[in-house]
Parts: C-alpha cells; sequence; structure tokens
C-alpha cells in the first residue's frame, strides 16, 4: 500500500482570507487548518464557568479576602484573583504553574473570569508568600514545627477557606453522620530538597482526612517524606473534628495503624457530657506487638469470611499495657484476621499465616461487618489520593519551598472539595461520582464564543453537555436554586 498523500492546495471555501490568518496546507486529513488572532473572542474552557460560579456562589471572594493576607501591596491581582486563576487552572488539567500561560492564552478566559489570568510569574511569587524562613521573618512563623510538619499563619487562612466549603456542602445537602478516614500518601519527588520516606522513595508525605459521606477533605497537612506518618495524629484528628458543622450529631472514625496511639484513642474514647456516648465510634488498624501477636495466636474461634475463603476472622481477648485516660473504662474491643493464602510459599518471610487486628469502641456491630466498614475506607480515602496527585496537580509539586508547595497541595485540596459540591448539587446521578478527567471531557473543556451586547456579555455554546445529560444552563440553575443559602454568603 503506498503512503498517503499530503491534501493538496486552499481549494476549499471561497478562497477569502481572515486578516491575520495564517493557513497550514500540509497534511494527509482532508481540510485546511487556517490559525486565526484577533477575529472575535473564542475559548475552549466555557465549561470552566461552572467551577467559578460554584466558588463564587459559596461565598469564597469574601472568605479569601477574610482568610488569607500575603500581598504586601494593594495593587496588582488580589488574593481571590490568584487563589481563583489556580484552581481554574487545576480543574482544566493544569499541573504546573507554568500553564497559566496557556490558561491566559485562551483569550476568553480571562473574560469569562472578569479579571486578567496572572503571569507564572506572578503566581510562583504569590505561592512563595505561603513560605517563611526564621531567619528572614526575625520570628517564628511555624504554628507547630516541633514533629518536622509545619504550617505558617497564612497557610492556615488558606485551610479555614477550605473549612468554609466544607460548611456549605452540608448547608446544600446535609449529612447527619460524619465518617472520617485518615490515611497518608507518598508524592514522589526527586527534588533536591526531598527527604527520603518509608518506601525508599524520596518525595513528601501528606496526611489527609476525608468525610466520606459528603466526599469532602476535612483536614490535611504537607509532610516531608521523612516525617513518620504516626507523628502529630491527634493534631490532623482535632483539625478534622473542628471542621465538621455542629448539624453533625455522630461521628465516625477510621485508620490505618498510624492512628493506634494511646492518646489518639483516648481522646476519641471521651464521652460527651449530654449524650454519654464516645467522641467518635472508631475502628483502627492495631500495631502487632509480639503480646497482641500471642492473643491472637491463641484465639480459638475462627470464623470464615464468605467473601474470601483465604481469609477468617476472631474475637481477641487482649488489654494493652499502655496508659488509659480515664480508670474503670471498658477496655476496647480487638478483632484478628487470619489470612491463609493457597500458595502459601508467597509471602515475602516464609510464614504460612498472616495476622492483622482492628481495635475498636463499636460493641454492638457483628465482627464480620464491623472489619468490612473498617476495610471500605480503601475505596474512599485511597480514592481521594489517587485524584488529588494523578487527575488534579497535587502530584507535581511546584518548587523547593515547603510552604508554596503546602499552598498548592492545599489549592488541590480546594479544587478537589469544589468539583465535590458541584457534581452533588447540579449534575445529574450519572455524574455524580465523576472523575475530573470525565468531567473535562464532558463540561469543562466546552468550546464557546463570547459575544459583547447592550453592555451585557454573552457566552454561546453548542449543543448539550455530556450527551443529553446537562446543559451548563442547568447547572447554573441548579447551583443558585438548589442551595439558596449561597445567596447571602452562608
Amino acid at each position: 500500500m503506498g503512503a498517503c498523500p499530503l491534501w493538496g492546495e486552499e481549494s476549499m471555501g471561497n478562497g477569502k482570507k481572515a486578516k491575520g490568518a495564517v493557513r497550514r496546507q500540509y497534511g494527509v486529513m482532508p481540510f485546511v487548518l487556517e490559525e486565526v488572532e484577533g477575529e472575535g473572542v473564542l475559548t475552549a474552557h466555557a465549561g470552566l464557568t461552572a467551577v467559578v460560579e460554584a466558588a463564587r456562589g459559596m461565598g469564597l471572594p469574601a472568605a479569601v479576602g477574610r482568610e488569607v493576607s500575603v500581598k504586601e501591596r494593594s495593587r496588582g491581582y488580589t488574593e481571590w484573583e490568584f487563589v481563583e486563576s489556580l484552581v481554574a487552572l487545576i480543574a482544566a488539567g493544569g499541573e504546573h504553574v507554568d500553564d497559566l500561560g496557556t490558561l491566559s492564552a485562551d483569550g476568553g478566559v480571562s473574560v469569562l473570569l472578569g479579571h486578567g489570568i496572572p503571569s507564572p510569574a506572578a503566581a510562583k511569587k504569590f505561592l512563595y508568600a505561603f513560605h517563611a524562613e526564621p531567619e528572614e521573618t526575625g520570628t517564628e512563623p511555624w504554628l507547630f514545627p516541633s514533629d518536622g510538619s509545619w504550617e505558617s499563619v497564612p497557610l492556615a487562612g488558606l485551610g479555614r477557606v477550605n473549612d468554609h466549603v466544607v460548611r456549605q456542602a452540608q448547608a446544600s445537602r446535609p449529612e447527619r453522620v460524619a465518617t472520617l478516614d485518615h490515611d497518608g500518601t507518598i508524592i514522589e519527588s526527586t527534588k533536591r530538597v526531598a527527604a527520603t520516606t518509608y518506601a525508599g522513595t524520596r518525595g513528601y508525605q501528606p496526611s489527609v482526612v476525608l468525610w466520606a459521606e459528603q466526599d469532602q477533605i476535612v483536614a490535611e497537612e504537607l509532610r516531608d517524606g521523612n516525617v513518620p506518618a504516626g507523628s502529630g495524629v491527634l493534631r490532623v484528628v482535632q483539625r478534622a473534628f473542628a471542621a465538621l458543622p455542629q448539624s453533625v450529631k455522630r461521628v465516625n472514625y477510621r485508620a490505618d495503624s498510624a492512628s493506634y496511639q494511646h492518646e489518639v484513642l483516648n481522646w476519641l474514647r471521651e464521652e460527651d457530657e449530654g449524650t454519654g456516648r464516645p467522641r467518635a465510634i472508631f475502628a483502627i488498624s492495631a500495631d502487632m506487638s509480639p503480646q497482641l501477636k500471642e492473643r491472637v495466636r491463641a484465639v480459638s474461634a475462627w470464623h470464615p469470611d464468605p467473601e474470601d475463603t483465604c481469609r477468617s476472622w476472631g474475637e481477641v481477648d487482649f488489654v494493652p499495657s499502655g496508659p488509659s485516660g480515664k480508670k474503670g473504662r471498658k477496655p476496647d474491643r480487638y478483632l484478628a484476621v487470619r489470612l491463609t493464602p493457597r500458595q502459601r510459599e508467597l509471602f515475602a518471610d516464609g510464614s504460612e499465616v498472616k495476622y492483622f487486628a482492628v481495635v475498636t469502641n463499636d460493641f454492638e456491630r457483628d465482627g464480620l461487618a464491623l472489619l468490612q466498614w473498617h476495610r471500605e475506607k480503601a475505596g474512599t480515602i485511597e480514592h481521594t489520593h489517587d485524584i488529588l496527585k494523578n487527575e488534579l496537580a497535587g502530584g507535581v509539586l511546584p518548587c523547593e519551598r515547603f510552604g508554596a508547595n503546602a499552598a498548592w497541595w492545599r489549592l488541590n485540596v480546594l479544587t478537589y472539595n469544589l468539583l465535590s459540591v458541584l457534581r452533588r448539587v447540579a449534575l445529574p446521578p450519572e455524574l455524580e461520582r465523576a472523575r475530573p478527567k470525565r468531567l473535562r471531557f464532558l463540561i469543562f473543556a466546552k468550546a464557546g464564543k463570547l459575544i459583547r451586547h447592550a453592555r451585557s456579555l454573552l457566552v454561546r455554546v453548542v449543543g448539550r453537555f455530556a450527551g443529553a445529560l446537562v446543559r451548563l444552563s442547568d447547572i447554573r440553575r441548579l447551583l443558585w436554586q438548589q442551595t439558596p443559602v449561597w445567596q447571602t454568603g452562608g
């Protein structure tokens, strides 16, 4: 078969050429490509207005203006304009601050936002303002530097903006129960300052707490890669609880063994004076200490797991020797899991059986049901880690300044929560669990033409989004009608 010939001359149409147009006639496809500059205002991101509509409707401009103050001068872009531009960039699929140049080249985006897109250099300077060294300021800029993960005052303000989004998510679709799933993840990095993680790779190790029912991140911290996973856990847990709206009536907590600490367990066990119930019902993976392993091996009644013939479970008679927050309190309940694979030689250490344990203060639920409930966090928090790192821009940190990287990570968390509210409030059920990549394909990357007429701006788009599922006008209407609390800023 011969080579496909180049498709010939500029013979299509009436032969007229737009002013300033450059035609490319070489290729194998049957059309002439004409690159036009300055003819009308077009955008490839008309659907980003849904993200902007949600952010502004929730009162984020005022929240950022109130909580984030990093600019030394009043001229130039405001803090909100920086935040909005970076959130729009992340939602659109940009991974690097330098991608702002590409977003700015789409002249329609700045028209839609009502302000220009900051240059990459200006945006980096904005992120740098979240980082401060003691020798630069003469003061201690950190809120908690003792365990290797610190937070500047401006960064804490950005965290309070995210708390605002969490409250608005609850106002739009209330939930009485909050199941908090807590886990860390690794962001691999080749930066010179990146520390070695427990996995042997270099990078960072953020800690994240997700409110599963609302799909909202309620607390997070970016940490150096060498910071132990168990460091500062109680602080992160307390921040997550503080971010929950008062309308939440019951809290559950699920986590891995990094949370298996007496100070964490004691705090979660504390009883409410009014109800007599513990602060939270928890299920936490327990460290397999020699003492616990001995008691697990002594279990005589193992119950099969109907979903996995290699797995069985049992109740463990075990009371740890660590300090208890209150004498006379009922000991926690320990459940053990025994894995006996068909090919036992696959275990790296040569053992034939593996044991795991979970500690809980839930004495009412069936043991198997409780273990299955504990495992469900793998489908929530690990899913969130994957989205933050691989579908948003959390996996590509911008520089070597820790505070700037932490601000970038927090902006990705803010974007995650905004998209979650957008899906739950304004999109049909078919898209309620859609990942950002799918939202870009179906909604955000929608071509539009911007027309100014009679002192108003018209955004002209063609057809429906996502087939016959939803129109952009429907998204705007639902954001407005279903959450009237946003009209007053909540």
